[in-house]
């Protein structure tokens, strides 16, 4: 049994993020009544604010990418829960522009309702609202499961590219189809050799055998459709890679946007030997990338697994990556 350093479970989430505030107090202001995040500097250029959250347990996402270039405010909800429609209609409201707020959503049941919801008291007072559904998650992508693909790594790079083209003004309906656009042009694949600890139980959500890893892993510790035998590195980015590649069929040559992304316990030893791989699979199609991360940038707290994510942008998409960023995860 594994127990986690806390308070207690339901005071973890809240003691946390007013340790956030604590050391990130020049890029955010966080409000502890209603739960969310702000940030203390966005471009005066911006006509739209971006507000996206989701559930406690994915650090640094999204706390971490509030401020300069990126997110306006960020509503964390529980572990793994989404976040209450008050948090998020409060956040909204303190973020808004005159032109609105853009949600950018990852699609889970949850986030769709609370934020629809808060969407719906905004529009009561007058703000208006849109948003772009983030659903890039390979593994999800089957006619039996009626809520679509789930949403995991791609916000990251969405949420960058969204920041600096609301920095250069573009308006609500137009950050929303670029929002769509890219996200459409977004796949992202996980595995794992062994499950978070539940902070509740201080047991592992699921057991593995010693060479068995779970292929298509959830970013809350759901199950992939079938356990696989691990193998070595080099065969198992083949699959992952070759099956990201036929979903998104990008020609030779074209803008690519990757992700190594470390669940939690990965080492970055193994994540930089990973991006290794990924970059050999892509180069014998013809394919390089024109920018990548790689790090743990949407955590699933201490699962010991990666996810890789693709996005096929457009050549006009990169001054958007580039841009500057000044948040507390995510900066340059």
């Amino acid at each position: 049994m594994a127990r986690y350093f806390e308070n207690s479970s339901d005071a973890l989430v809240s003691d946390a993020l007013e340790g956030f505030a604590l050391v990130h107090d020049d890029l955010i202001t966080f409000d502890p009544q209603h739960g969310f995040l702000l940030a203390r500097h966005t471009a005066p250029s911006r006509r739209v604010a971006l507000v996206s959250g989701g559930g406690a347990g994915h650090e640094p996402m999204h706390a971490g990418y509030v401020g300069r270039g990126m997110l306006d405010a960020a509503c964390p909800g529980r572990v793994f829960a989404s976040p209450h429609n008050r948090q998020v209609y409060e956040g909204s409201r303190a973020a808004a522009r005159p032109e609105g707020v853009l949600h950018i959503v990852k699609n889970y049941t949850g986030d769709r309702i609370n934020f629809g919801i808060a969407a719906e008291r905004l529009a009561r007072c007058d703000i208006p609202c849109a948003r772009v559904l983030i659903s890039d998650d390979l593994a999800s992508d089957a006619d039996g499961i009626a809520s679509g693909r789930r949403g995991t790594g791609g916000t990251v790079l969405i949420e960058k590219l969204l920041g600096a083209a609301a920095d250069d003004g573009l308006g609500l309906a137009e950050l929303q189809e670029l929002g769509e656009r890219l996200s459409a042009r977004c796949r992202t694949l996980a595995v794992a050799s062994a499950a978070h600890t539940a902070p509740t139980l201080g047991e592992p959500a699921f057991h593995l055998g010693a060479d068995e890893i779970e292929y298509g892993v959830g970013i809350h510790g759901e199950r992939a459709s079938a356990t696989a035998r691990q193998g070595p590195l080099d065969a198992l980015i083949d699959r992952m890679s070759e099956e990201l590649i036929a979903a998104l069929d990008p020609e030779p040559g074209s803008t690519l946007l990757t992700l190594v992304n470390g669940l939690g316990a990965v080492t970055p030893l193994e994540l930089y030997a990973i991006h290794r791989e990924f970059s050999r699979v892509l180069g014998r199609h013809g394919l390089s990338p024109a920018r990548t991360l790689v790090g743990d940038y949407v955590t699933a707290l201490d699962m010991r697994g990666f996810s890789l994510t693709l996005l096929v942008a457009d050549p006009s998409d990169l001054p958007f990556y580039d841009a500057p960023v000044h948040t507390a995860a995510l900066r340059w």
